[in-house]
């Protein structure tokens, strides 16, 4: 059952990406053709950006289809952190566009070279922006239900991509109504600006997965797994820390167990335990606890039935909080 799922979010994420891959080109075509109608330098810098999205939108297509392999002798955790490397590569290239983009724009200012059939050209990028607002939203809605890393920042770029389009439309429309020829240049300047920022985040994010960076809604969504699934025996868990591959996450974590179990009995518990933690957590993934005893200290608060060490009353279970989870214990504890 487990493995059909697997398939079949595979199968949506990989025609997603020939998706991207399709349209991106398809609209890029469209800005070459409103840059030779115009010759404007803000159509110039929406069309470099598109170039952006073909590239990506094809690296894309190979990183889905890897990432999606599964782990092997090579590869124990599987091949999910070569999306972090996908979206660290568009990261990039957007950032290099945007230098493109801002030197070209000086060197059109510097000129002061006309734009021609504004209104032609309006229309044009106008489409193309509709055509990217569709695709930008389907890939982060495929990329957030299927957590691919790849498509979320193929999305967050193409929605940033329609803002730009936005943005040279008013500018466009600006140097219509007022014949004022600067604005054109002075427009993809900011197109330029706005677009390293856009780069520079995606690249930080996508850091942050290739180096394990803390994950707070990650954690949060595991906390609620954990504490959903909680029952006597299970007395608390700390030191917890998560590996993210891509859609795959590798938890490890101290879980303290009644220290009268024997090794067989603890084992089916913790399995058990586990099992029942990933199938509500809403990525893939495993669980490796290191088991401690309780050592007595947990009595307060630990409702196991009819213990045979109890040294205190049962008082109220405390809740799993991220803090709690995430925090050593001493081993005095």
């Amino acid at each position: 059952m487990v493995t059909q799922s697997i398939s079949l979010s595979d199968k949506i994420r990989n025609r997603a990406a020939w998706i991207s891959a399709i349209a991106s080109i398809a609209i890029f075509a469209l800005k070459v053709a409103a840059y030779r109608m115009t010759g404007s330098a803000a159509v110039l810098s929406d069309a470099l950006e598109s170039i952006v999205n073909v590239v990506a939108s094809v690296v894309a297509l190979f990183v889905i289809r890897f990432s999606a392999q599964p782990a092997d002798r090579e590869h124990p955790y599987g091949h999910g952190k070569a999306e972090y490397f996908s979206a660290a590569f568009e990261g990039g290239l957007i950032f290099f566009a945007s230098l493109l983009i801002i030197y070209e724009s000086v060197k059109a200012l510097i000129s002061h070279t006309p734009p021609q059939k504004l209104e032609i050209g309006m229309v044009i990028v106008g489409v193309a922006a509709l055509l990217n607002l569709f695709l930008g939203l389907y890939l982060k809605q495929v990329g957030r239900k299927h957590h691919s890393e790849a498509l979320k920042a193929s999305g967050t770029h193409v929605l940033s991509d329609v803002i730009t389009t936005i943005g040279v439309i008013v500018g466009l429309g600006l140097v219509l109504l007022t014949d004022i020829q600067w604005i054109d240049p002075v427009i993809a300047i900011l197109i330029g600006l706005q677009l390293a920022w856009s780069g520079y985040k995606i690249i930080r994010e996508s850091m942050g997965g290739l180096l394990d960076e803390i994950s707070e809604s990650s954690l949060q969504k595991l906390r609620d797994a954990l504490e959903a699934n909680r029952r006597p025996g299970i007395i608390d868990i700390h030191q917890l820390r998560i590996m993210r591959n891509g859609r795959f996450h590798h938890v490890d974590a101290h879980l303290v167990v009644p220290e009268y179990w024997d090794i067989a009995k603890a084992h089916a518990e913790t399995l058990d335990f586990e099992k029942a933690v990933v199938r509500d957590y809403i990525f893939d993934g495993e669980l490796a606890f290191h088991l401690d005893p309780c050592k007595k200290s947990y009595c307060s608060e630990c409702d196991m039935p009819d213990c045979p060490i109890r040294l205190q009353p049962f008082q109220g279970r405390v809740p799993f909080t991220v803090k709690s989870l995430t925090e050593d214990v001493p081993e005095s504890n």
